[in-house]
């Protein structure tokens, strides 16, 4: 399911029309590409499991799976910020660098991108926006408080220069429409609006996590203008 909204710069535009052409093929998982390469714990500065101070610490290795994904064919990568809203960041100390960090993950996706592009093959940027940690159905977090900590995230990742926002694995489909909202106001405070997709993620029961069916997910998402 995807929303864009108008207008769009060339750049924007260009990733719905090659959409309209022919199917473009994402990237694998940032997240177990990088457990692979077993890098030291002081990469991390020793956060463990907080893959996005790798942002800062070694570009060189997001820049390089961004890189091995395109070099096999990969018309978008996403970047290395499934976790980098302010609440999940707060959980490392890291809250005050949400905007910087996405900015940075957007910008080192970007060069990637740029490097394997070719005049009749764009390479996309998609900015990744993960769940989180806590629930708003089950008031672990309000619906401001979600709404504040995704509005920096996609402003990073706007000024950073991704070609599309993807909000990832949706449990909560108050979860989902913050960060919905977010996105509208992040294109409305960045005067930039890029196409965005949405997941949602199902359970074996035929519902997400909190028991909204899909076809009640698709409703409440379908509220927000311009569904393409």
């Amino acid at each position: 399911m995807g929303w864009a909204t108008e207008p769009m710069t060339d750049r924007d535009s260009t990733f719905l029309r090659c959409l309209t052409d022919r199917v473009l093929v994402f990237d694998g998982a940032m997240g177990t590409s990088l457990h692979a390469l077993d890098l030291p714990l002081s990469d991390y500065r020793g956060l463990e499991n907080c893959s996005e101070i790798l942002i800062e610490t070694r570009p060189d290795v997001i820049e390089g799976i961004h890189r091995s994904f395109l070099d096999v064919g990969c018309d978008a990568v996403e970047t290395n910020t499934f976790g980098a809203n302010r609440v999940v960041l707060a959980e490392y100390g890291l809250a005050d660098q949400t905007y910087r960090l996405n900015r940075r993950a957007a910008e080192i996706a970007r060069r990637a991108c740029a490097a394997a592009a070719t005049p009749d093959r764009p390479r996309f940027v998609v900015g990744s926006v993960g769940p989180g940690t806590k629930l708003a159905s089950l008031r672990q977090i309000s619906y401001d408080e979600l709404h504040a900590s995704y509005l920096e995230q996609m402003r990073g990742l706007l000024d950073g220069g991704v070609d599309a926002l993807l909000i990832e694995t949706c449990q909560d489909i108050l979860q989902s429409k913050a960060a919905v909202q977010a996105a509208r106001d992040a294109f409305a405070a960045c005067d930039r609006r890029v196409p965005l997709m949405v997941q949602v993620t199902m359970e074996t029961t035929g519902t997400m996590l909190m028991g909204t069916d899909i076809a009640a997910a698709v409703v409440a998402l379908r509220r927000s203008p311009r569904w393409t």
